[in-house]
């Protein structure tokens, strides 16, 4: 195929183009060109949020399109509506943040979603911003078109922070806050294997929304920290608390403990999605030790540290502050 990807070297983006340059396939990048394009790629440099920001791609054809945008849902309907007629399939790599929280879960495809409007310019609220930029695929271009909505996506190249901090905060070991309940189930996904459903898809065709994310209870809150803690050297002495006394502490779930929500209705809504759609149309999903041991190497690799979007609150809790929380804890 003839890939064009709307960005390409971040997170998801990369994967994409990992996985389509793996399989043969002739990728087109599109960025502002503040980091190195990957290799064996035709770059083209231009900023989507500018008037003449999709002029790099003036003239050019392509069977399939994936864009990541998690900004303002105008900037979706603009390459939507230059892009089609040129292009044949339209991935939108959206979120399962577009379902409305007061519907119950287990959420599916069809459960309802936010309003929003695909004309939109505000980009503050994250939810509409994705089902605003769903709405501008859907009414701005001529082809196929398919909405991705992943869940919490983890693995190598994350740039929001959450598994990096975990792995980071392990390794240095000690004593170590572990949010309970030790069997509360986690779902997420491995950006690899979002990123070859996404081409599976787009070379089968597929279309309309499909939630993309492991099964609930993939993985447990224990088996992941646990996991972690023997990759990165069984430094850290797990600390198992219980949510309340976190709560009670002021500590922040998601952002203080990255991946972390306490039982309840927020961690229905994100680790208790219906997938039964996507694994229907091929998704598989890798070991959690596969998914840790890789984001490591990686981390690794780089030093350590990981990149960190602008656009995202870095994650992670203040070393003082959990000491204070353990030790009051166990007096």
């Amino acid at each position: 195929m003839k890939l064009l990807m709307l960005g390409g070297t971040g997170f998801v983006g990369r994967a994409v183009v990992d996985q389509a340059r793996t399989r043969g396939h002739a990728v087109t990048v599109l960025n502002r060109g503040h980091q190195p394009a990957p290799p064996g790629v035709t770059a083209r440099t231009g900023d989507r949020t500018t008037p003449d920001g999709l002029a790099a791609l003036a003239g050019g054809t392509w069977d399939v399109v994936v864009d990541t945008w998690s900004a303002r849902p105008s900037v979706v309907r603009a390459a939507a509506r230059a892009l089609s007629g040129r292009a044949g399939h339209y991935t939108y790599v959206s979120s399962r943040s577009v379902y409305a929280d007061a519907d119950t879960p287990p959420l599916t495809e069809d459960s309802p979603v936010v309003d929003a409007s695909p004309d939109s310019d505000d980009d503050g609220d994250y939810a509409r911003a994705k089902r605003g930029a769903e709405l501008a695929a859907e009414q701005n271009f001529t082809g196929s078109v398919l909405h991705a909505r992943a869940g919490l996506i983890l693995g190598p190249h994350e740039n929001i922070g959450r598994l990096p901090w975990w792995l980071n905060r392990l390794a240095r070991g000690g004593p170590t806050l572990a949010p309970g309940p030790r069997d509360l189930t986690l779902q997420y996904i491995d950006v690899r294997d979002l990123a070859a459903w996404i081409l599976d898809a787009a070379e089968q065709g597929r279309t309309g929304a499909y939630n993309l994310v492991s099964p609930p209870g993939h993985t447990t809150m224990g088996d992941l920290l646990d996991t972690a803690n023997r990759i990165t050297g069984n430094r850290a002495e797990l600390r198992w608390t219980d949510p309340q006394t976190i709560l009670d502490a002021g500590i922040e779930p998601w952002i203080d403990l990255p991946i972390w929500l306490p039982p309840g209705p927020d961690h229905a809504f994100m680790h208790a999605g219906d997938v039964s759609k996507a694994l229907a149309a091929g998704l598989q999903n890798r070991p959690v030790a596969q998914t840790v041991g890789d984001t490591w190497a990686w981390l690794q690799a780089i030093g350590g540290t990981a990149p960190q979007r602008a656009d995202r609150t870095p994650v992670g809790l203040d070393p003082q502050r959990e000491a204070k929380l353990l030790a009051t804890a166990r007096s």
